[in-house]
């Protein structure tokens, strides 16, 4: 195996090795930075924009998301292929951590912990063997099993639990996260049947597969996520932290009504 390795993962590339084999999938990556611009030019007419350096952090990753996806689908190499999972799996678990602490105001221990569960969930579910009795299309082709979808799967499950959970408190960050869940499931599915359904995708003379639209509905997913973290990341959980005398809500009057302190709200 070498960097320079030639990777055939879409129905849109097929076996052509040329630079724009994958016109479709390159070009939707505008979709992810137009999602990062919009999110730093809504982080800029923030009150003072320069404090919030974990969402300018996270509009960075989906930026770079797009350029690498973008290279992924020209070059189509093994290096090029690092440069488009990288930051993908940073911002999956940047995101986690930041609502892990910002929205359900965990301590630093515990989202320690918990990422640390989700990084091993994200390498399990990486290798978990596909059953050929069961996929017989997938094995004979000798790509991943469900074509990689199941890499993703811990991502959605966190999406979908931490929505319920503040939906549950009545956070306002509850509604979006719950929804990028259901948008990225969506999403996962047209990923997953993406060489099933080439042969009925024909368009401009060629199959096109399905693989622009899980980049399209991804960058959905991780507006929902940033706009989220830009208007309610320091939104407190109205069940946990009342108000206090002025109104103004204090860390003294959240301890008073939270009781004696545990390990995962120190």
């Amino acid at each position: 195996m070498t960097w320079t390795e030639k990777i055939f993962a879409y129905c849109e590339r097929a076996s052509d090795p040329g630079i724009w084999a994958e016109p479709f999938n390159a070009i939707s990556n505008v979709a992810f930075l137009l999602v990062g611009m919009v999110g730093a030019t809504q982080l800029a007419y923030q009150p003072r924009p320069s404090g919030r350096i974990a969402e300018w952090g996270l509009a960075l990753l989906i930026l770079l998301i797009g350029t690498g996806s973008f290279l992924f689908h020209t070059y189509a190499t093994r290096w090029a292929s690092v440069a488009d999972t990288a930051p993908i799996g940073i911002f999956m678990i940047g995101y986690l951590a930041y609502a892990l602490r910002r929205y359900l105001l965990l301590n630093v221990f515990a989202v320690f912990v918990l990422v640390g569960v989700f990084i091993l969930a994200l390498r399990f579910a990486s290798y978990i063997p596909c059953d050929p009795a069961l996929l017989p299309v997938t094995i004979a082709a000798g790509r991943p099993c469900f074509n990689g979808s199941l890499g993703y799967v811990p991502a959605l499950g966190a999406l979908v639990l931490i929505g319920g959970v503040l939906l549950l408190r009545g956070h306002p960050a509850g509604r979006p996260v719950f929804l990028a869940g259901g948008i990225f499931a969506v999403s996962l599915a047209l990923r997953t049947v993406d060489f099933e359904v080439c042969t009925r995708t024909l368009l401009l003379g060629r199959p096109r597969g399905t693989h622009a639209l899980w980049h399209v509905l991804n960058a959905v997913v991780l507006f929902t996520l940033l706009s989220a973290a830009i208007r309610h990341g320091s939104s407190p959980v109205p069940s946990e932290v009342p108000s206090g005398p002025t109104g103004l809500h204090t860390r003294s009057d959240r301890s008073i009504k939270a009781g004696p302190r545990t390990w995962w709200n120190w």
